[in-house]
């Protein structure tokens, strides 16, 4: 039997032989040898067993929060979780839903998909899953999640509680790809004026582009507002895609450049399908990254006007490194250049992601949001427009042609306390699920709908006494009088939704909007 001292000898003979290796491979001064010895000491001389796969993580993450705030490292199942909102599609059932008392309600199958082709309908429980019991025990969304998606192919058993019908229905679905949208809406705003927000930059989003201008044109549209409010970016090939339909041949879009990366230039084709028409970009805090490079271009090129607040300031070009077991690194290589030589990145400090983190709130505190008077520049920061010689600013996101501050008593502190406990949303699914036959009679033309609908005020006032169960009431008469109006809006553009689509919920929502009211303001001068 070995002593303790022996095996001890023993595992430092194999550290040592396997650092003279190293020393062959890599030299005396190898910041990648002194890694590795570092590895090899904790992995065979620790005190206790250690997690080897868990150390190299954490020692990956810990050389990547010292560069940027952008540099990253992902895990298998992390990998796939960011992949999928831009891949353009994903593999389940086809269902839109929200849990609704621990029970999940079918907002609406997808069309085609898998959920309605055996006759899943809006407003089915689903309660089961395989004979697993899904309803009632608090389970996590994400877990449902995790039993309803599924490889293309396989099988799934739901059980199904309807409205009307006593007994459990038993539905077997085959999975399959779920396509997944990055343009949230589509619609004519006015006469002559198309409307289209698209939320990311994903794989399918420039066809998906195309095709909504199709369909707009056919209706009359000679200009466009696009809406990139709260995009936080996606594919740079998609933004350049959707840049080219509006500029022309030879037009810069953006270009790339890094320590170790040479200048890449993206310019127009000169085939776009809108380059004549009025532009209207709509961006705000939260635009980011392919956000940025579509507005930098259309700006920087005079092709259209921007209107909001300044964006978020996204501007380093991440290259994916995939790693043997799936997992990732997302490593900064170079940065984002609008046509006019714009660096879109904010200022950072290296290692320090809690204060980039910070970045709109302290936005928030100093005024920003609320004044274009609270925003200064540095004149070596001035750039100049390519036909007009308009003055703009590098530093740091897009700075908008008309500043829209930010309204922070739009909204009423107890509006916005039933909206973060879910009381308004919950009111609409059990209003839309007790009544959806009879609405779906009733309104079958949304231009009517949108005219002469009115959200019930018993079902209002219903939702007001039972958030009053968990102390949510207004501080005074005058709240209460202040949040209705903007309550009843909303709660009028939710049932749109569940009837129509998101295009009728951003059409009811819009009228509402300062930024929007501007954008067509300025579309019709």
């Amino acid at each position: 039997m070995k002593t303790r001292a022996t095996i001890i000898a023993m595992l430092l003979m194999t550290t040592i032989s396997a650092m003279a290796q190293m020393k062959l491979n890599f030299g005396d001064d190898s910041p990648l040898r002194k890694l590795q010895i570092a590895e090899l000491a904790i992995s065979n001389l620790y005190v206790d067993n250690v997690d080897e796969g868990k150390l190299v993580e954490d020692a990956i993450r810990g050389m990547l929060e010292k560069l940027d705030p952008h540099s990253s490292y992902s895990t298998p199942k992390e990998v796939k979780a960011l992949n999928e909102p831009l891949s353009g599609s994903f593999e389940g059932i086809g269902v839109q839903f929200n849990m609704v008392e621990d029970t999940l309600l079918v907002i609406q199958p997808v069309t085609g998909g898998p959920s309605e082709k055996v006759g899943i309908v809006a407003g089915d429980r689903i309660v089961s899953v395989n004979d697993t019991a899904i309803a009632g025990v608090k389970m996590s969304k994400e877990d449902i999640m995790r039993r309803l998606r599924g490889p293309k192919g396989t099988k799934v058993m739901l059980g199904i509680v309807r409205r009307g019908i006593k007994d459990t229905l038993s539905f077997k679905v085959v999975r399959d790809k779920i396509p997944v949208k990055s343009i949230d809406a589509v619609y004519m705003i006015r006469p002559e004026v198309g409307y289209v927000r698209i939320g990311n930059f994903g794989a399918t989003t420039h066809d998906e582009f195309c095709e909504a201008l199709e369909k707009l044109t056919k209706q009359g549209m000679r200009n466009l507002i696009l809406d990139l409010q709260g995009n936080g970016g996606g594919y740079l090939q998609a933004a350049v895609n959707i840049a080219n339909e509006f500029l022309q041949k030879g037009d810069l879009i953006v270009y790339t450049e890094g320590r170790r990366m040479q200048r890449n230039e993206y310019k127009a084709k000169g085939n776009g399908k809108f380059l004549d028409g009025k532009i209207v970009v709509l961006i705000d805090e939260y635009s980011a990254s392919a956000a940025e490079i579509v507005t930098g271009a259309i700006q920087d090129q005079d092709r259209g006007k921007v209107v909001g607040r300044r964006s978020f300031g996204k501007g380093l070009v991440q290259r994916p490194i995939d790693l043997p077991d799936g997992s990732m690194i997302r490593l900064t290589v170079s940065h984002y250049y609008t046509p006019a030589g714009r660096c879109i990145q904010k200022p950072y400090t290296k290692g320090d992601s809690k204060d980039y983190a910070m970045d709109v709130m302290n936005r928030l505190k100093h005024g920003e949001l609320m004044s274009a008077d609270s925003i200064h520049f540095a004149d070596s920061l001035k750039c100049y427009t390519l036909r007009e010689h308009r003055p703009v600013y590098g530093g740091g996101g897009i700075m908008p042609d008309y500043f829209v501050p930010l309204d922070t008593l739009a909204y009423t502190k107890f509006h916005r306390e039933l909206s973060a406990k879910s009381y308004i949303i919950n009111a609409n699914l059990k209003y839309v699920d007790a009544n959806r036959k009879a609405l779906r009679k009733r309104w079958t033309s949304f231009d009517e709908f949108r005219r002469d609908f009115v959200f019930p005020k018993e079902e209002i006032d219903k939702m007001i006494a039972d958030a009053a169960k968990d102390k949510i009431v207004p501080k005074d008469n005058a709240e209460l009088e202040k949040t209705l109006p903007k309550l009843s809006m909303q709660l009028k553009a939710l049932v749109a939704r569940d009837l129509w689509d998101m295009s009728e919920y951003f059409a009811i929502i819009n009228e509402e909007s300062e930024i929007v009211r501007k954008a067509v303001e300025i579309i019709g001068n």
